[in-house]
């Protein structure tokens, strides 16, 4: 009769722990709803890194607000002289119907470049490691999501998900992202190719809280076919701060700060 108990008492204990267990579309709604605040600013230090070790480096200030469930975010080239007042505005909108805005000023041109929904998933920001699509906030329902296991990184427990775009013409087949269940950050995240090879690692560290917000103080995105990479590091950063409309509009990317 013990055993018989027992194995009742397991076997609920179990279907609790399946109860409890998250889906993958879940976990992906709890990164993207993960508090951030209203608005955010901050200053961010740009460095490419190529194959044989040379670097560049790039300075720039980022502002953001959210508008309900979209977001409009506008960003300024600070230094160097050849880069200075290049801007990069974007409008996300949280709708699958409606396509995401994004425009690239170029000062020594005096021209602002519309950029394409295809040309924005597959053309990289500045020379950087990231796409166009890759500054911005990626709809939840472009992606299938799905839970592959739990598993630690450096002492945090972390999801593994799987998300798989389900419409052609991304850049990636299939990105897998480890995510702290702490924080809801992405803090390694393998894009693979259309060969199903690893053809970026983005990885995030020095994570902290700021102002109460969870916030990454340092990015990498490397593309390990090339060996070129991307390093940021966010500084300087502020939450709930005033943000005039009028500053994430063409006119505004056009003036500059």
């Amino acid at each position: 009769m013990k055993k018989i108990v027992m194995t009742f008492v397991s076997m609920f204990a179990t279907v609790a722990m399946m109860a409890q267990t998250l889906t993958g579309d879940q976990i992906a709604a709890k990164v993207h709803d993960r508090p951030d605040g209203d608005t955010r600013y901050c200053e961010i230090s740009l460095t490419l890194v190529n194959k044989n070790g040379s670097q560049r480096v790039r300075e720039l200030k980022s502002y953001s607000k959210d508008y309900g469930k979209d977001r409009k975010t506008i960003m300024f080239f600070l230094y160097p002289g050849d880069v200075k007042g290049t801007g990069f505005l974007t409008w996300d909108y949280d709708r699958t119907d409606k396509e995401d805005d994004k425009w690239l000023y170029l000062p020594a041109m005096k021209k602002t470049r519309r950029i394409s929904g295809s040309s924005s998933k597959t053309d990289y920001f500045m020379g950087s490691d990231f796409t166009y699509d890759d500054m911005g906030r990626r709809n939840l329902s472009e992606d299938t999501h799905t839970l592959l296991r739990e598993e630690s990184i450096d002492g945090h427990k972390c999801w593994v998900l799987q998300s798989v775009p389900k419409t052609t013409g991304e850049i990636y087949t299939k990105r897998i992202s480890w995510i702290r269940q702490d924080c809801l950050i992405p803090i390694r995240v393998e894009y693979y190719d259309k060969l199903n090879k690893l053809h970026r690692l983005l990885v995030a560290s020095d994570i902290k809280q700021v102002d109460g917000f969870w916030t990454v103080g340092k990015m990498n995105m490397k593309n390990v076919q090339t060996n070129h990479e991307t390093a940021l590091v966010f500084k300087n950063y502020k939450y709930n701060t005033p943000a005039d409309d009028n500053m994430f509009t063409v006119s505004q990317l056009e003036k500059g700060l």
